[in-house]
């Protein structure tokens, strides 16, 4: 939208255990401008609206290319990436407040340790030895190569979980990103040995039946990563699991 200036509304908080507050910034517009370097012009003059000196707000940022999922924030009522969002689109004033999912550690910055915790619940690695070398390894599908990418690009931005209602405080649902990266590791020729250990994690507390179907994920994830279907799909390889457990398979 054109305008002469850029005014945006941060939601600050010193602490998780601090106060919270709003402070509302006025910048002159340039183009191309986005949200993350919005803030850095704030940080080199940190000057409220109101002409009062403040601290820098806190942000967390990296690749500014949408690969990190370092910088997600919510942005005028949506969760997203900050480097993606373009100032121009965005209606003002430009509201910023951290993620709700994640305990907050100052300002926009909060602790998605809890998504790197379910990573390692689910075991979404590939275990080899490293210590000689392997050869060029199985051949690959290129359907498989296909479905696998589309799943490898989660960046763990944690997006699916803030939109998700079973995800809570309290609650030890894992979350989409999780799921569909079981999918993506078991679809593996070499992770497809330590599928059942994977398996057998989806079906602890917390795993495949805490999921409640809102289907709010895949319409937040900004790689468009398919998560309901892949949430489907490890529905049915629990199922088979479990059924060759029961029959000795």
């Amino acid at each position: 939208m054109a305008t002469n200036t850029i005014e945006m509304k941060i939601k600050r908080q010193d602490g998780p255990n601090a106060p919270s507050r709003w402070e509302e910034f006025s910048l002159p517009y340039k183009p191309k401008m986005n949200v993350i370097s919005v803030l850095m012009e704030i940080q080199r003059h940190p000057y409220t609206k109101q002409g009062v000196k403040t601290t820098s707000p806190v942000w967390d940022c990296n690749c500014l290319e949408e690969v990190c999922g370092a910088c997600s924030m919510i942005i005028n009522g949506r969760v997203r990436q900050a480097c993606s969002a373009l100032i121009d689109p965005l209606h003002q004033p430009i509201v910023l407040e951290p993620m709700t999912k994640f305990p907050l550690v100052r300002d926009l910055v909060v602790d998605r340790r809890r998504m790197f915790e379910a990573l390692k619940r689910v075991h979404a690695w590939i275990p080899i030895d490293g210590t000689y070398n392997l050869g060029p390894g199985p051949r690959v599908d290129p359907t498989v190569q296909g479905d696998a990418y589309s799943l490898a690009r989660c960046m763990t931005c944690g997006c699916c979980l803030e939109v998700c209602p079973q995800v809570t405080p309290t609650s030890k649902f894992i979350g989409a990103a999780a799921i569909a990266q079981v999918r993506l590791f078991n679809m593996h020729p070499t992770g497809k040995m330590h599928a059942r250990e994977r398996l057998e994690a989806l079906m602890d507390e917390g795993g495949l039946v805490d999921c409640g179907n809102a289907q709010n994920c895949v319409h937040a994830c900004p790689k468009e990563i398919p998560l309901t279907e892949s949430i489907a799909a490890m529905g049915r390889q629990t199922t088979v699991h479990v059924l060759k457990r029961l029959f000795g398979g």
